[in-house]
Formats: C-alpha cells, sequence, structure tokens
C-alpha cells in the first residue's frame, strides 16, 4: 500500500514561499475527528526501479545511519504538532532496508514527541528481499500493524523487466512467511499494463496473489515518467506503452479475478478483504484529512495548506543542521482547489462524494451543477446515487479522473 498522496505527488515547489508553516485547521470533512496521519519517508533502496520517479537512492549502512539521525532530529523540530496521530506510516523507498534497532529508534522519537495515540496503527513497506523469519518477528514486536509487500508481480519475466531483486519463488516465499506472522493486514503490491503483459500472464499473478491468502491488494497501472530509466527508453522509442484500451481490459481483469476471490475495490487501486483491511492511512488522504510528512520530499497537508520537504538528502540536512524544518515550499489552496481536490478524490473511492457536507465546506451542489452530466451517468452505470451520496461504479472508477475533470464546480 502505497502512502503517497495523489495530490502531494504531482505538486512541486515554488520558488520563494515559505519555509516556516505552522500547522492549522481550515474546513474539513465530516469525520475529521478520527485522527491525523503521519507519514516517514524513507529514502533509500537496495537498488533503483527503472519505473520509479521518488525521492530515492542507493545509500551504505553508515549513510542510512546518518539518515537516522537526521529524521530523529525533524522529529524533535515538530514537538509543537497538536492534531493527534492514529496512523503512523512508515514508506519510501523501502524502509526494511533499516535494522529493526533503527526502526525502533525512529518510533521511540515518534512516540516521545508527537501526539500519537496510544491505539495508532502502524504500517511498514517491505520488500521480498529483506523478509526473513529475524525480521518479520522483529517488526512484529515494534507493533507493525500493517505489512505492505512490493511484489510487483509474479512472472520472472516480469520481474526482470521491473528490474526488481526477487524472482517469483522468492515473492511467494516472502508472503507466505508475512501472511504466517500474524500482521493485523498483510497486504500486497502488483503493477500492471506492463507494454508486452498479456491477459494471461496478469491473470497468473493474480491468481497466484489470491492464492497466498493476503488481506489487502494494490494494483498499479505502470506509468512512465520522464527521467526515469524507462523515460529514457520511451524517448529512444526502445519502450512502447500499452495501448490504453488494453489497459482498460487488464484492469477489468483484476476487479474480476479479486471480487470473485473476495477481494472487493475501495478505491481505483485498492482492494480489501474486509473493511477493516482498508488503508486507514490513506484513506487520509482520499478523505482529505490532515497528515504531516518528514523524511525528504514528504509533504504535508493541515486542511487548508500543503507544505513539502526538500527532495536532496544534503539540502534536507543542510535545514536541519541550522535548526530549522527542512520545508522547500508551501502553498496555501484557495477553496475552489480544496473543492477541486476533494472532487477528485472522492471519485477514486467507492464512498463517492457526500454531496451535503461537499455543500456545507464549499457551497456547491453538485449534483444540481452538474444535472445533466450526472444523469446520463447514472443511465451509463458510471455513476450511482445512494441518498446524499455519489459515487462511481466499478466501471466508473476506471475513468475516475475523466469523470472528476467533467464535472463542473
Amino acid at each position: 500500500m502505497t502512502a503517497r498522496s495523489p495530490a502531494a505527488a504531482s505538486r512541486r515547489p515554488t520558488a520563494g514561499r515559505s519555509a516556516r508553516v505552522a500547522p492549522e485547521r481550515a474546513s474539513l470533512p465530516s469525520g475529521a475527528g478520527e485522527g491525523a496521519g503521519l507519514y516517514v519517508h524513507v529514502p533509500f533502496c537496495s537498488a533503483i526501479c527503472p519505473y520509479c520517479d521518488f525521492a530515492v537512492s542507493v545509500g551504505a549502512a553508515p549513510r542510512r545511519e546518518a539518515f537516522v539521525r537526521d529524521l530523529l532530529r525533524e522529529i524533535a523540530l515538530w514537538r509543537e504538532w497538536r492534531e493527534p496521530f492514529d496512523t503512523v506510516y512508515l514508506g519510501g523507498g523501502t524502509p526494511s532496508i533499516l535494522g529493526a534497532g533503527q526502526l525502533g529508534r525512529l518510533l521511540d522519537a515518534v512516540r516521545s514527541h508527537l501526539p500519537v495515540r496510544d491505539d495508532a496503527r502502524i504500517f511498514l513497506e517491505a520488500n521480498p528481499e529483506d523478509v526473513a523469519h529475524e525480521a518479520v518477528s522483529a517488526w512484529r514486536r515494534l507493533g507493525v500493524h500493517t505489512l505492505s509487500l512490493g511484489v510487483q508481480s509474479f512472472d520472472d519475466r516480469e520481474l526482470r523487466f521491473l528490474g526488481r531483486r526477487h524472482d517469483a519463488a522468492h515473492a511467494q516465499g516472502a508472503v507466505r512467511e508475512c501472511v504466517a506472522a500474524g500482521f493485523d493486514t498483510m497486504s500486497l503490491d502488483l503493477i500492471f499494463g506492463l507494454p508486452d503483459q498479456s491477459a494471461d500472464t496478469l491473470r497468473a499473478s493474480l491468481d497466484t496473489a489470491v492464492a497466498l491468502g493476503p488481506d489487502h491488494v494494490s494494483c498499479y497501472q505502470l506509468t512512465v515518467h520522464e527521467g526515469t530509466a524507462f523515460g529514457r527508453r520511451r524517448a529512444r522509442g526502445r519502450l512502447v506503452e500499452m495501448p490504453e484500451d488494453e489497459q482498460a481490459a487488464r484492469y477489468a481483469l483484476i476487479h474480476q479475478v479479486l471480487a470473485r476471490g473476495g477481494w472487493r475495490a475501495y478505491e481505483v487501486s485498492n482492494f480489501a478483504r474486509a473493511p477493516r483491511h482498508r488503508s486507514r492511512h490513506n484513506m487520509k488522504y482520499w478523505r482529505h484529512l490532515p497528515y504531516l510528512g518528514l523524511g525528504p520530499s514528504a509533504h504535508s497537508f493541515d486542511g487548508a495548506r500543503r507544505w513539502w520537504n526538500h527532495r536532496g538528502i544534503e539540502a534536507y540536512r543542510a535545514a536541519l543542521d541550522r535548526d530549522e524544518r527542512p520545508v522547500a515550499g508551501s502553498e496555501r489552496l484557495t477553496r475552489e482547489e480544496l473543492a477541486l481536490e476533494a472532487l477528485m478524490f472522492g471519485m477514486r473511492t467507492t464512498e463517492g462524494i457526500d454531496l451535503r457536507d461537499f455543500r456545507r465546506r464549499f457551497g456547491v451542489d453538485i449534483a444540481a451543477r452538474n444535472r445533466r452530466f450526472v444523469g446520463d451517468c447514472l443511465e451509463s452505470g458510471l455513476l450511482e446515487r445512494a441518498g446524499d451520496r455519489l459515487k462511481p461504479s466499478t466501471a466508473g472508477l476506471a475513468v475516475a479522473d475523466t469523470l472528476a475533470a467533467r464535472l463542473e464546480l
């Protein structure tokens, strides 16, 4: 389960904005009392995958230890944060590349300096190559509730194409080890839409996932970004992305196979066996709730303002050396921008939009303002209406961004 906010991931630092941001509350959606989310970015991997455009690097043990010390300093600089956290997400990068002692120091500091609830859920991202009985046992002792395993595929040829360091047999063994360990929720990630991925190979990976019995599955469409190894291959004509109609067919296949196995979609890319296994942390992004991000490139949101940390480790460390929060920039969102984000996030989830709450927050009656378009979508089956909720159907999830873009504010 990736924890990065869709809006945050798309935003870039704006020159000249203030680097000091104090948390403040704005008009939040109903249910905001459930608590804020804390995201901690660990920017290290054993190797950089050719499709990755996140702020990650390869770092030897001394560099990782130096980063842990930096992160401890940043945590202490946020003592004044008052919004209680009920989720703590260790993401990256590959947080499992850190030793259990280092992860323990980070969690101890978070609990010491920040208002973390006693019942807060702890999330940890891991890669199959880091899974061993001793490591998994240590993660459980640290209080990790949800483990998210970056499998990506159970096909060896696809794994080689994606630059992964594990093979299919290793991935299956890692999933079995983690399922047996008894985490409250065990999740795995898959990637679809590879250029030469057939329906048969995708179905085989999905069938393997179903047979292994995780509680949660995330299926992300391969996206080729400029500046990545895949982006450079595409620019040279050495990589051609899968046509959109074939991607749509693969997406429909994912829903068919997982639904038949008992995993229901609750967001465009996420499927859970039961509501209790849905990502409580990621749902804060989709519900437009506050979150604080720590570590290089991490983004934060307090209900009205968004800010982001320096992407590079050196700039991040330099700010800490000055005893400053390593914030690179910030922006205050207008009511229209907040409404647009809430609309986009809502259309990506099976919860959809609470029309009455949307009117309260933004003064816009979505259904009335878009009466003809909403009516057409209800008739065609892309949208569904349940009381005051307007939500996408399974077919609507496949075109969620298009639906949001067509709805006028």
